[in-house]
């Protein structure tokens, strides 16, 4: 599996390019974009996503087809939003020898695991293409940058995540093999949420009512709903403790980079929800996965007060101080 398909060229996306393509893997890119799809093809760079940052020997194109093409592994660098859509325009050109690497953070639009949606269209389509996922505290710029990062690579199948996650670790990027894909995806979701109801803080603090410590109680509640709810859809325990849970969660709520505890910043500074997402280059997830974990709790009649909470917010039914003072109340 050398021969690589990077479907979505986002800062993340090209992170991995960047580092796979030096370690000496055969590594095409596909995406939507015209701008992103001219700046690579013409200066080696990605200039809206990871600028300054070079990809020179990375095959780029706008086809699917194309890029698929004699590839053995295709990873989806993909946005949950968009990555069920995108996914549906790919499968008739997927074979059943290929295997497929998912890394988006999020739930579909069917409020099931992505995992779940892709592989039920693959058995509905008769494929036999092999799934597994990928999760972890994995900031692109610095991953781009070649400061170390670590991550998951899950399967119900363990040898093959062992394979994929010797195949693709770097000197930057290692990656450990797991079974509990479920658990892992239910995480990469969750702490979306967290992140953003952090970030609301680091909003406040900007007006002289948030801090350091705030946001630690306020990380410390979200992280409780999570270790207690999420074994309730099926993740294992251990998976908490782990680079896809307790890992990816500090580094999204506090990384300056966190896209997610942006989102949060921007609303507990005043924007509302609108303007704050019409103004961010990245797609913050936490929004829809709020949203749609209050859906998936309340299917199982499973009591949740802090992702309810937090929908709330969004829904601007609280402002970002009583947001607080619910999630500690």
């Amino acid at each position: 599996m050398d021969k690589i398909a990077l479907i979505g060229l986002g800062n993340f996306g090209t992170a991995l390019a960047r580092n796979w393509i030096d370690h000496g893997l055969q590594v095409k890119g596909w995406t939507v974009e015209e701008e992103v799809y001219r700046s690579i093809k013409e200066t080696g760079v990605n200039e809206k996503y990871l600028p300054g940052i070079s990809i020179k020997g990375l095959i780029v194109s706008r086809s699917l087809e194309e890029t698929i093409s004699e590839s053995n592994l295709i990873v989806l660098a993909l946005p949950s939003s968009v990555v069920i859509g995108v996914f549906e325009d790919l499968i008739g050109y997927l074979s059943d020898d290929q295997v497929l690497l998912d890394l988006a953070k999020g739930l579909a639009p069917d409020d099931r695991l992505i995992s779940e949606t892709i592989g039920e269209k693959l058995r509905l389509a008769g494929l036999k293409t092999r799934l597994c996922v990928a999760m972890g505290p994995t900031i692109a710029t610095e991953l781009a940058r070649g400061v170390y990062t670590s991550a998951l690579v899950t399967s119900s199948d363990y040898e093959l995540a062992k394979e994929l996650a010797k195949l693709l670790s770097t000197s930057a990027l290692k990656l450990t093999a797991a079974t509990d894909s479920l658990g892992a995806e239910y995480w990469g979701a969750f702490k979306n949420v967290i992140a953003l109801a952090c970030g609301v803080v680091d909003g406040l603090k900007n007006k002289g009512r948030g801090g350091d410590n705030l946001k630690a109680a306020i990380f410390a509640v979200g992280y409780r709903e999570a270790f207690i709810l999420l074994p309730a859809l099926g993740a294992q325990e251990r998976t908490a403790l782990s680079a896809a849970g307790i890992g990816d969660l500090f580094v999204t709520a506090t990384s300056p980079y966190g896209r997610n505890r942006e989102m949060g910043e921007r609303l507990g500074s005043g924007q509302s929800l609108e303007q704050a997402t019409k103004e961010m280059v990245m797609v913050s997830e936490g929004v829809n996965a709020a949203r749609m974990f209050k859906r998936v709790f309340l299917s199982k009649q499973i009591e949740s007060p802090f992702v309810d909470t937090v929908c709330d917010f969004l829904d601007a039914k609280i402002d970002p101080d009583a947001l607080i003072q619910e999630l500690l109340g």
